[in-house]
């Protein structure tokens, strides 16, 4: 069993974080395949940068996830992840749905700590596109990115933890995400410092792919996320193009 673990991020060092935590969960029966954005932010955090990063994942998907049987977005904001539930014919888990879905189980409030400010209202967003508003507490940001706590670890844990405890107290969350592959590995070492649940969302998605594949959903064969149609495409990738002329002819 093979798992494209897919970071639309340009930077190899993300890549090589996350791959670092997932490999002690990782079933014996299961191989691992990393791949890296090959353009766009070295690490999103902006708008901008995430609808590139949506093309930039589907590209990678196109180029590295022929033999893959899951697909694992492992960037939280999850850029591109209904497209490549469109374009892939294998279970696709994006790593902030995921990990949002466990946090609000059982009618949880929580609360996502990230870092870079202009995740806050990208983030609502999201939660409203998945249908979990009512149960996101806040989005509590830090003036690092998560590139920046990815190079300094050590001197984040103290930031994060009062980040954590302040939505606790102001929101009243009942958990709280630490998002992004910037942070991954990070809840374990915070989590002393509070009295509510701290998820890791590379962990929490990472679980949810393992369940996928052990029971993988119904591709649909027709209407939202089935196979897209043919149409005319004009500057994509050799791999990307071949795909999207495949998945057409497959629908035929």
């Amino acid at each position: 069993m093979r798992i494209l673990v897919l970071n639309p991020n340009t930077s190899p060092d993300m890549t090589a974080l996350v791959m670092r935590v997932l490999e002690p969960l990782t079933p014996a029966d299961v191989e691992l395949k990393p791949a890296t954005g090959r353009f766009g932010a070295r690490y999103i955090s902006s708008r901008s940068a995430g609808a590139i990063a949506s093309h930039a994942a589907l590209d990678a998907y196109a180029e590295f996830g022929g033999d893959c049987d899951a697909v694992y977005l492992a960037c939280f904001g999850d850029p591109g992840l209904m497209a490549l539930k469109e374009l892939a014919t294998v279970p696709v888990v994006g790593m902030a749905e995921a990990a949002c879905r466990l946090a609000a189980a059982g009618g949880k409030r929580f609360s996502i700590v990230t870092g870079g400010e202009r995740w806050g209202p990208i983030l609502a967003e999201f939660m409203a596109s998945l249908g979990l508003s009512s149960h996101l507490a806040a989005v509590q940001t830090v003036a690092p990115t998560g590139g920046d706590i990815a190079s300094d670890p050590e001197g984040s844990i103290s930031l994060l933890a009062e980040a954590c405890r302040q939505t606790v107290v102001r929101d009243g969350a009942a958990a709280v995400i630490l998002g992004g592959a910037g942070l991954a590995g990070l809840a374990a070492r915070v989590q002393p410092h509070l009295d509510v649940p701290v998820l890791c969302s590379v962990e929490a998605g990472f679980s949810a792919v393992l369940q996928a594949v052990a029971n993988p959903p119904k591709k649909p064969e027709h209407g939202d996320l089935a196979l897209p149609s043919p149409v005319p495409n004009k500057g994509l990738s050799d791999r990307l193009a071949a795909m999207l002329a495949k998945r057409s002819d497959m629908r035929q």
